[in-house]
C-alpha cells in the first residue's frame, strides 16, 4: 500500500508544473498577508510565533525538495535501465 502511494507521488512530482506550484507556493508564502498573519508577539515555548513560521517553512520547503530529488533520480534510474537493455 504504502509503496504504491510513493510511487504515484514521485510520479507526480516529476512534472515541471508541480515544480512551478511550488516555486509559487514558496514565494506567496514570504509576502505580506501570510507574514503579518504570523507578526505577532505571541511565542509558543518562548519562540516568536514568526520565527517558528519561517522556520517550519524552511524544514518544509528542504523536504520537498528532497522529494523532487528523489523523483528525479528514480526517473533517470528507469530510463538508464531502459537504455541498457
Amino acid at each position: 500500500m504504502w509503496l504504491r502511494f510513493w510511487n504515484g507521488l514521485f510520479k507526480r512530482l516529476q512534472l515541471r508544473e508541480s515544480w512551478v506550484i511550488f516555486f509559487a507556493l514558496g514565494t506567496i508564502m514570504l509576502n505580506y498577508p501570510f507574514v503579518q498573519i504570523f507578526n505577532r508577539t505571541d511565542t509558543v515555548g518562548g519562540i516568536p510565533l514568526l520565527y517558528l513560521y519561517f522556520m517550519g517553512g524552511w524544514v518544509i520547503s528542504i523536504f520537498v525538495i528532497y522529494l523532487f530529488t528523489r523523483a528525479s533520480s528514480l526517473s533517470g534510474d528507469h530510463q538508464d535501465e531502459g537504455e541498457q537493455r
